[in-house]
């Protein structure tokens, strides 16, 4: 039976019903991870899931990623707790445009979320389509930025005297673990090809990156603030509402996101996985053909 696809409306994203998540045949696994390369950000809501069901989920899709700085729930590591209590008053978590660990050097392919608790409003998640960001891009800006390449760094976030480092707020409920790891660098190219599609793509986020090969820092910076504004403009955005028992999976390869507050008072909670660089879909070619050094 096919997939009932709604879309969004919107830049991407699209919600999917008439599948059991739990139980999924080999032709329904490969419907999804098309819906998946077509729409970018896939929501499944009233799905019923244990954590163990979140595990199968996911290694459908990919092997699971690498989580550095997150400390896993408690018998499965692979799972991380995103919360926030009620009257916590920690900065709110990934409230900056990113993409997941683009830091590493083969960044995860998706993210998965899966909501636990979700407070009556606010904590929506914003997505920018970077296909459709590079698509529509000026011809002036596009020459800037092209075959130059992005040092990107955990640093601002989580190394010791990083946002989650060791000046957090004490109450923060999420499980951050920073680490002097977060100082290392790796270089990504700002427009990449998908590895499934073929499409070009911007790479590129505040967020991580901290500068640009070979271009000195305060051109670099205002390079990357003025593409910041051009790649996050409203033409590209999805904004997700979150119910209660919906899972969310995007395509990290292909996508910004950002976190969103206005839940004051209330708790939530979301259990994250993520979905690591699979190089059977690459056929075991990396995605940057351009290397630097720095």
């Amino acid at each position: 039976m096919p997939l009932n696809v709604t879309p969004s409306g919107q830049a991407c994203g699209v919600t999917i019903t008439g599948v059991d998540l739990r139980s999924m045949t080999d032709e329904v696994v490969s419907e999804i991870r098309q819906a998946w390369l077509d729409h970018k950000v896939l929501s499944f809501p009233n799905q019923e899931l244990t954590d163990n069901d979140l595990e199968f989920f996911t290694r459908r899709f990919g092997p699971f990623g690498v989580d550095p700085y997150f400390a896993g729930i408690d018998g499965h590591p692979n799972i991380a707790a995103i919360s926030r209590t009620a009257h916590e008053t920690s900065a709110l978590f990934a409230e900056n445009w990113h993409t997941d660990w683009s830091f590493q050097e083969f960044p995860p392919d998706g993210t998965c979320l899966y909501g636990k608790v979700i407070p009556p409003a606010g904590g929506d998640t914003l997505f920018a389509d970077q296909q459709a960001a590079l698509a529509a891009m000026p011809v002036d800006l596009r020459a800037r930025i092209e075959n130059l390449v992005a040092i990107h760094s955990a640093r601002g976030g989580y190394a010791p005297d990083g946002s989650y480092g060791d000046d957090d707020a004490d109450d923060r409920s999420m499980q951050i673990r920073p680490s002097v790891e977060a100082y290392a660098i790796q270089t990504h190219p700002l427009v990449r090809i998908h590895p499934e599609t073929n499409a070009e793509t911007l790479y590129s986020a505040l967020g991580y990156i901290i500068g640009i090969v070979g271009v000195n820092d305060d051109e670099a910076f205002n390079l990357l603030r003025e593409l910041m504004t051009w790649q996050t403009r409203d033409e590209f955005q999805y904004r997700h509402v979150w119910q209660p028992k919906m899972l969310v999976m995007w395509d990290n390869r292909c996508l910004l996101h950002r976190a969103t507050g206005g839940y004051d008072g209330h708790d939530r909670l979301l259990h994250r996985l993520t979905i690591g660089y699979n190089a059977d879909v690459r056929g075991g070619v990396l995605d940057d053909e351009r290397t630097a050094t720095v």
